[in-house]
Order: C-alpha cells, then structure tokens, then sequence
C-alpha cells in the first residue's frame, strides 16, 4: 500500500463523513488520521472541525467513485489513492524542530502543555516541543506556575484541541516508556555491579575506638580441667603451708 495521502486530509475527511456511508476507520486509514478525530469530525465538535470545510476527492482526482462505492460495500477494504495524471515533487521531510500551529490555536497551546504535564509527566521538554509547537521557557514557566496565564489555564488534551494527532501522542508516550525501562535496567546493572554494602565506618568516614586494654591485652586462656594428680599436689602444698603456719604461731608464743 501506497504512503501517499490524499491532499487536505482532513477536509478530505469532512466530505467522506458527509457523503458517503464509510466506516471511521476507512476514513481515517485514508486520510491519515486517528479514528477518534473522524469520530470527531462526524460529532460537529467543534474543537476538530472547527472553520474546515469538506474537499471532494473526486473532483480533485484523488478518489474514484468506483473505489468508494467498493469500500462502501466491504468494510475491510481499504481505499486507494487514484493514480495521479501529473507529477508531482516530493514533499521534504519536516525539518526538526517544534510543530507549526496555525495563528488561530496558538492560544490554545498552554492549556495543552498543562494537560500533557499533569496526565504524562514522563514526556520530555523536546517532546512537548514536537506535539504543541511551543517552546522550552514556556513550558518551564507553566510547570513552575510563573506562567502570565497561569491562574485562567485549564488541562485540554491536545488531540481534541487540534494541535496534534493521537497517532502522534501515543507514539512519543511509548518513546518515553522505553527510555524511563531502559534507565531502569541501567540503574539496576550498577547497583548489581555495586556489590554488597560497605562497613558503616568505611561509608561515614568514622573509625569506632576501641578501649586500650581490649587492643593490648590478650584474650584469656580457656579454663582447664585440673587432674587427679594436679589436684593431689596443690592439696598437700596447702596443707603444708598450714602446718608451716602453726610451728611459727608456736614458736612465737614460747
């Protein structure tokens, strides 16, 4: 299947939700957009078709009625672009940068940014950038409530307000997951190749004293079982120390 779309998607969508009896998914595989903005479109919500009038395909040689009636008939067929009768230039990928919002919703952009700061934090101030076109110091100044604005701003979702496409959304919400499961695994690799924790003096700086006569002093032998023999010899050493004790009282009192 061709990448092309057809000009004016959204306008295009406009007519087909008007004029013929596709489902929203046809349109919006079609036209390029997400199935809730068709549903949008087909709602009169006002925050998507606002001031966008339909674009007939046909007319303009992008469709052909028999390629409608077909998908009209098959729900899972999916419309082609018709072939083109000139050729046209490529169109250059979009530089970097931040999005272009039109004049008209450019006042819409802060409330985008606080619903897309409250409902994905996750998201990085370069992401921001892409979805809204807005620029770092403002988001910057609404995350830190220093925004002119800031007690008349209300969350809106940035979808229903136009100034992006979910499709785009949800592809930088699943960028920011995988970095935040990247840095996960990286934060775990280090605390695994950290090793087991370090001895409180050796991470505090602190060295424990210890008393001197605990550092000098050797521990104490073991106490031992005298035997018989041992027993015997100190008994009669005593007893002889006592017998000395008496001839010298003896002595004295003579």
């Amino acid at each position: 299947m061709s990448d092309r779309k057809p000009l004016m998607p959204k306008a295009t969508a406009v007519w087909l939700v008007e004029n013929t009896t596709l489902t929203f998914e046809q349109i919006a595989e079609f036209c390029g957009l997400h199935p809730l903005e068709v549903k949008g479109i087909a709602d009169d919500d006002p925050n998507v078709v606002k001031g966008i009038k339909g674009y007939d395909p046909i007319t303009s040689g992008q469709l052909t009625r028999d390629e409608i009636e077909r998908a009209e008939k098959d729900s899972n067929h999916k419309l082609r672009l018709a072939d083109l009768k000139v050729d046209l230039p490529e169109s250059q990928t979009r530089r970097k940068g931040p999005r272009y919002t039109p004049v008209s919703r450019r006042h819409d952009r802060p409330n985008a940014v606080l619903w897309l700061l409250k409902n994905h934090p996750e998201l990085k101030d370069s992401q921001l950038m892409r979805l809204v076109g807005t620029t770092k110091p403002t988001i910057q100044q609404i995350r830190e409530r220093t925004h002119w604005n800031s007690a008349s701003l209300v969350a809106q979702d940035p979808v229903t307000l136009g100034l992006c496409s979910q499709i785009d959304l949800d592809a930088e919400v699943k960028k920011a997951a995988r970095r935040l499961e990247r840095e996960r695994k990286e934060a775990m690799k280090d605390a695994a190749r950290g090793g087991t924790l370090l001895p409180t003096e050796e991470t505090t700086g602190e060295t424990v004293q210890r008393p001197a006569t605990e550092i000098l002093q050797p521990k104490e032998a073991e106490v031992r079982v005298e035997t018989e023999s041992e027993e015997a010899a100190r008994v009669l050493a005593k007893l002889q120390q006592l017998s000395s004790g008496k001839s010298e009282e003896s002595d004295d009192e003579e």
